[in-house]
């Protein structure tokens, strides 16, 4: 069994930046692909992007494609979002998720989410 724990939201200016972490106990995530994920008030839970097992590809949301880069530290066992230039339209709670070895397999593992919001 997996936990998933977000961590890193707040409240930020129209254009500012920050940095959300995932962080995995129970067992290592280093055989996972690794997904955020984010939900607005009112709006169905939306992809954000996704990271590989070995941090070597990423695929973004075309919202957040170029202003949001997805990390990780197997060490760590630990995700990150780094989040640029941020809009009020990414106020949302962003949760990661941990799926199969393999980008698009199904997502088994989630966490409670952490809120952003993003002030105009």
């Amino acid at each position: 069994q997996v936990q998933l724990v977000e961590s890193g939201g707040g409240l930020v200016q129209s254009g500012g930046s920050l940095r959300l972490s995932c962080t995995a106990s129970g067992r290592t995530v280093s055989n996972n692909a690794m997904g955020w994920f984010r939900q607005a008030p009112g709006k169905e839970r939306e992809f954000v992007g996704v990271i590989s097992r070995n941090g070597g590809s990423t695929y973004y949301a075309d919202s957040v494609k170029g202003r949001f880069t997805i990390s990780r530290d197997n060490a760590k066992n630990t995700v990150y979002l780094q989040m640029n230039s941020l809009k009020p339209e990414d106020t949302a709670v962003y949760y990661c998720a941990a799926s199969g070895p393999i980008i698009g397999t199904k997502y088994e593992y989630w966490g409670q989410g952490t809120q952003v919001t993003v002030s105009s």
